[in-house]
């Protein structure tokens, strides 16, 4: 139970106003308009990915349903901020999401394909390494070629901060 009081805590008291939240989860303006929930979520089980369950099981200090869950259940967030922009109690809630995913990486619970991506983009400097499909359509539309990243300097940023010990 401590546990789970520690884990709301460090999430409402993330950025959030705590008399805001008590109030976050019962419009469902960020899951009515999230554009993974309308394709993802089952209306008939607890599968997909549903900001507005999240806010809720992060209230209820449910930190091994979050983080030890269906990797959907975050790591489903693209980021996009709608959910932020159409929040009536102006909550970021990208924000509390993306911290989520932090705790998840923090843990060594990440998805694969997150290792997958961040071990790319250490190995090549970008996510998708070159291919020669795409530069042979580059040179057909007549854009230039792709400037190649240094990879030394990405992967000096990385080990600077830390990233390179997390990939598995």
């Amino acid at each position: 139970m401590e546990d789970s009081l520690e884990f709301n805590k460090l999430i409402t008291g993330f950025h959030i106003e705590p008399e805001v939240i008590k109030y976050c989860y019962q419009c469902s303006k960020c899951s009515d308009n999230c554009p993974v929930t309308a394709v993802t979520s089952d209306q008939y089980t607890d599968t997909g990915y549903n900001p507005r369950g999240n806010i809720l099981m992060t209230l209820l200090g449910r930190k091994d349903s979050l983080l030890e869950g269906d990797d959907l259940k975050i790591w489903g967030c693209t980021v996009c901020v709608t959910c932020d922009e159409v929040c009536p109690q102006n909550i970021e809630l990208t924000e509390v999401f993306t911290f989520l995913k932090n705790q998840s990486i923090a843990l060594g619970k990440g998805p694969e394909f997150i290792y997958g991506q961040a071990k790319a983009v250490y190995e090549n400097g970008k996510a998708i390494p070159p291919q020669p499909a795409i530069e042979r359509r580059r040179e057909q539309l007549g854009l230039p070629k792709v400037s190649a990243p240094d990879v030394g300097e990405v992967q000096s940023l990385l080990k600077n901060m830390g990233a390179d010990k997390k990939l598995k």
